[in-house]
């Protein structure tokens, strides 16, 4: 079964869960005058919803692409878990309003047999849901799901502070459960929001997990004629849909038929290897016998990192024919000034090789 099938049986199964929940709580909640109970239904028609939405979002992520979107609609997933997440936020603020209501103006529970029965099977239906979205989620990488698990989980705890409550009342006669109620929706309210921040930094585009760029980097460096691998850069265009490039440093001699030959075969096996279609690989010509160039890349690599800002040095090449001397420096987000930091680093090579022309170029620290 693929990605998208496991994604859409697993929300179907949440639907029908839900809608189960949705007529057992409305139809006691008719029969018994509860109107809390009512309201809890509507609660779980909002979690029927929410796998509404990760079905049509997935749907729309499937998509081929075409001229407008000629990436694909993977992205369509991240939509569908922001606004997921949505309702997890209005669901803990709608919460705390109802609990600070009941606070302000308090009134005598009436927890009968009937009620605490519903809310006994709720939790266990909304444990066994929550446990097996979130782990489909985690188990396909689907935002969606995940959010919807955690969703469930905590409509649980939330039912749980009912029982908590309706207990202590039975036993002390203290009525407990606005205030447990508050409690619980502010943690809801914190998960929301954290759910939010989490959909929101996903579809700005987030740092690439550095295991992943150290091993493609290290892949990669397995061929003979590669000394080293860099500016690698990955674009998420869904749940496993990266697309990328890097820069590979070769030996100079190298001709452009050897160089075709290697660039393509990088491309064919990081695609086999992790999935990753590398839609470029830039080549850096390297000094592999120049004494004087070797010498002068050690000096401009220690010039260089003598500046905590600067990361690493790559991409040397000299070139004695028009006294040019290139490279990159990949500069740390945590650099204040990149103009002075340069500066610095121009003027001191410029002292130790004043001939030749200086052509450096600052890279952004976007992977590891």
């Amino acid at each position: 079964m693929n990605r998208d099938s496991i994604i859409i049986r697993t929300s179907v199964i949440g639907i029908i869960a839900n809608l189960f929940l949705v007529v057992f709580k409305a139809a006691v909640g008719f029969f018994t005058h509860s109107i809390a109970i009512t309201l809890d239904a509507v609660n779980n028609l909002s979690d029927a919803l929410s796998s509404v939405i990760t079905i049509v979002g997935t749907h729309l992520s499937g998509k081929p692409a075409d001229k407008d979107h000629p990436y694909g609609h993977g992205r369509a997933e991240f939509i569908s878990a922001f606004i997921i997440s949505i309702i997890v936020l209005y669901a803990g603020a709608t919460s705390l309003f109802e609990s600070v209501k009941k606070i302000i103006n308090p009134d005598v529970p009436d927890y009968s047999p009937a009620a605490l029965v519903i809310v006994s099977v709720a939790i266990l239906v909304k444990i066994v849901l929550g446990m097996y979205v979130k782990k489909s989620g985690e188990k396909v990488n689907s935002a969606s799901l995940v959010d919807s698990g955690k969703d469930a989980l905590l409509d649980a705890v939330i039912s749980l502070t009912t029982l908590i409550a309706a207990g202590i009342f039975i036993i002390f006669g203290i009525s407990t459960e606005p205030y447990l109620g508050a409690i619980i929706s502010l943690v809801i309210i914190k998960s929301g929001y954290e759910m939010i921040s989490e959909a929101i930094s996903t579809i700005l585009g987030e740092r690439v997990d550095s295991k992943l760029t150290r091993e493609i980097k290290r892949f990669v460096c397995e061929n003979s004629d590669v000394y080293g691998a860099y500016d690698l850069i990955l674009h998420n265009y869904g749940p496993d849909r990266l697309m990328g490039s890097i820069h590979v440093e070769v030996d100079e001699n190298l001709s452009a038929s050897q160089i075709d030959v290697l660039t393509r075969d990088i491309a064919k096996k990081v695609y086999e290897e992790f999935g990753i279609l590398m839609v470029a690989v830039g080549i850096y010509s390297r000094n592999t016998s120049d004494a004087y160039a070797l010498e002068a890349q050690d000096f401009c690599t220690v010039t260089a990192l003598e500046h905590p800002e600067v990361l690493q040095l790559h991409g040397f090449y000299l070139n004695k024919n028009d006294h040019t001397m290139s490279f990159d420096i990949v500069m740390s987000f945590d650099a204040k000034d990149d103009d002075k930091i340069l500066e610095d680093i121009r003027s001191s090579i410029k002292k130790q090789y004043p001939k030749y022309d200086l052509q450096i170029q600052i890279d952004a620290d976007i992977s590891d």
